[in-house]
């Protein structure tokens, strides 16, 4: 059966069938291209970024979390598939209103991703190619679990600042990081995306700072200024690598792998 992130049960497309399919979520459209379906998204937000070759030719419908829902109407998808972290639950239910199928996402971990590939292949027909990135993924998660293990580390992965933000451990970052042995800082707030102050308590509990690309677009100069504020190693990381799940978590595990010598 093929079964989304919150029990919506969904069919298989019948042979021929066209879809229109508006993905809010730009790592699944990196996917949908990977599948071979870039001819049927016909809606993507300004994020959805990757393959830039095929997603430049893409209607933009606005943001992952304020999107133009005339815009959407006119196009008539047959499909939206939106994820449970990065879209807002009233924008979804005011889409679902009048787009026929909701494909609902929710990867927590990195070997979520094959349950992924299998849902949007078996859905779209594209049953081969999700294969294809099953093996691909398999290959990339046995070499990185063959890697010899250093001293385990804590880390501070950082999304933001002004307010300086973080992620829980029960997120998809906090679990590819956990692929090599690095546990996340846990903060003591609920939110699965807390703020949190440089405390000595908490520079005194890390290892190490990471510093995301993506959501916020930190740069060297942030790890210097940063590196002599706390005295704590303070690292850039790649944010689409580490956040992105769907086919460039592929990528992702390769890039794990590398960050795992550091």
């Amino acid at each position: 059966m093929l079964i989304d992130a919150v029990g919506n049960v969904h069919a298989a497309l019948a042979a021929g069938a066209q879809p229109r399919i508006v993905s809010l979520v730009p790592s699944i459209t990196e996917l949908l291209c990977d599948l071979g379906l870039a001819q049927h998204v016909v809606g993507r937000t300004g994020f959805c970024i990757h393959p830039a070759e095929l997603v430049r030719a893409m209607p933009k419908v606005g943001g992952t979390k304020d999107v133009n829902l005339e815009k959407i109407r006119a196009l008539a998808p047959s499909h939206l598939i939106v994820n449970i972290d990065e879209n807002e639950k009233p924008v979804v239910e005011a889409l679902a209103a009048f787009i026929p199928h909701l494909i609902v996402t929710h990867p927590q971990t990195p070997r979520d991703n094959l349950a992924l590939y299998r849902l949007l292949g078996g859905i779209f027909g594209a049953e081969s190619q999700a294969d294809c990135l099953c093996r691909a993924f398999e290959h990339a998660y046995a070499a990185l679990a063959a890697r010899p293990r250093k001293t385990p580390r804590t880390v501070l992965y950082c999304i933001w600042q002004d307010p300086w933000m973080t992620v829980s451990k029960d997120t998809y970052i906090a679990n590819m990081l956990a692929e090599i042995g690095w546990q996340t800082w846990q903060s003591p707030k609920p939110e699965r995306y807390p703020a949190f102050d440089w405390s000595p308590a908490v520079i005194g509990a890390i290892d190490m700072v990471l510093l995301s690309t993506e959501p916020y677009r930190f740069t060297a100069a942030h790890v210097d200024a940063l590196e002599r504020q706390i005295g704590v190693p303070v690292q850039l990381v790649d944010g689409e690598m580490l956040s992105w799940y769907g086919s460039r978590a592929i990528a992702g595990l390769r890039y794990l792998d590398a960050l795992a010598g550091l």
